[in-house]
């Protein structure tokens, strides 16, 4: 098997470019011939067609990248294999996508959402991200370059810390978690709650919503955003040193994070919803939250992401849910569960990393890919 993968390469610290390049350092230890080039690289992506001739070019993305992961190797004759995650609303490409004989997904959530939006799912697969195992681990809390992580954020050794991260804290519920801790505040222990974002112009913007939020709500000593750029070697020291890992996102296609968080040892709660119901086992590796609203649309503009030039409105006919809302009440009680009870925090911890480790190592996910494509394309 020949496998040429598009996606952000060389990869950065985001998301989707850590799922291509984790497929690729799996298929490679199980001895697959495997090549990674940047999905919008014309000109080294046609290099790759004529010199490697893959059987099958997998493409990392969301259905907006249908030209870069699907229409370009077509015509070149090479067989695509787009693993998509979900976008909001899927507003085109629905033919040449359905008549593909293979889709990958990365949950039954994202499945649902593009059979929601026009595709028939008879050609849709779900293959999870991975998950480096190795290098998310369960650490001492004395580790020094543990310990460093909690000086460098201004958290004492005693205090319960509590962690959010991504792009911006907001969509992974950090709002939601900030009313929560409010609610407990008086009864809880000592705590401080970390949000770990990444620069951009929105974030900044976000983070001043965020923290007008804490002041209102009288916790604003307690909480701590910090932003900066951040290596993938950075990461499973920063998520070794919090005590509990809480993003009940409000939209979340996988949860890569709080699988990454659960590798580490460490007790995650989410929302009862998307994609964590794939990742999160509730009671046992952490706790979902209720959903305590669902954000739903009756329209939407699409813009050049579809690839129209040409901005257009787009009227549902059923008014479809895009946004979700943990229950707050729900949070602070399980924050409240967790934060007080050590031993309940280990159990849960062993748990979430028995899992990643079962579920989601990346070794695990590129076996489950080869077993995929010799199954529905007949590629060995």
């Amino acid at each position: 098997m020949k496998v040429l993968l598009l996606y952000d390469y060389p990869p950065s610290p985001a998301g989707l470019a850590t799922q291509g390049h984790l497929l690729h350092r799996g298929l490679t230890e199980l001895g697959v011939d495997v090549h990674s080039v940047n999905f919008e690289s014309a000109q080294e992506k046609e290099w790759y067609y004529r010199w490697f001739e893959p059987d099958i070019v997998v493409g990392v993305g969301y259905w907006g990248h249908t030209p870069n992961l699907v229409l370009h190797p077509q015509r070149y004759g090479v067989q695509p294999v787009p693993w998509l995650v979900a976008d909001g609303y899927m507003g085109d490409y629905h033919e040449i996508l359905e008549k593909l004989p293979l889709i990958l997904v990365t949950s039954n959530w994202v499945k649902s959402v593009y059979i929601r939006d026009g595709l028939s799912g008879k050609n849709i697969e779900v293959l999870p991200v991975g998950c480096d195992t190795d290098a998310f681990i369960p650490r001492d809390k004395n580790d020094l370059k543990v310990v460093a992580v909690r000086e460098s954020l201004g958290v004492a050794p005693d205090q319960i810390m509590i962690m959010t991260i991504g792009g911006d804290a907001t969509s992974k519920g950090a709002q939601e978690v900030m009313q929560a801790l409010a609610l407990i505040d008086t009864k809880a222990p000592d705590w401080k709650y970390v949000c770990k974002v990444w620069p951009q112009p929105r974030t900044e913007k976000q983070n001043d919503i965020d923290m007008q939020l804490a002041i209102d709500l009288g916790i604003e000593k307690n909480v701590i955003y910090t932003t900066n750029v951040t290596s993938r070697n950075f990461m499973p020291y920063l998520l070794a040193a919090c005590d509990i890992y809480a993003a009940p996102s409000r939209l979340e296609g996988f949860g890569m994070i709080q699988v990454e968080a659960g590798a580490c040892g460490k007790p995650v709660i989410g929302i009862k919803a998307m994609g964590l119901l794939d990742t999160i086992v509730d009671g046992e590796t952490g706790f979902l939250a209720e959903v305590s609203t669902e954000i739903r649309l009756r329209e939407t503009i699409l813009n050049d992401e579809s690839g129209h030039k040409i901005s257009r409105k787009v009227v549902f006919k059923e008014p479809r849910i895009v946004d979700y809302r943990a229950s707050v009440h729900d949070i602070a009680k399980y924050l409240m569960e967790l934060m007080t009870n050590a031993k309940l925090r280990k159990k849960m911890g062993k748990a979430g990393r028995r899992r990643v480790v079962e579920k989601f190592d990346y070794r695990v996910v590129a076996k489950r890919f080869v077993e995929i494509i010799s199954k529905r394309l007949e590629i060995s």
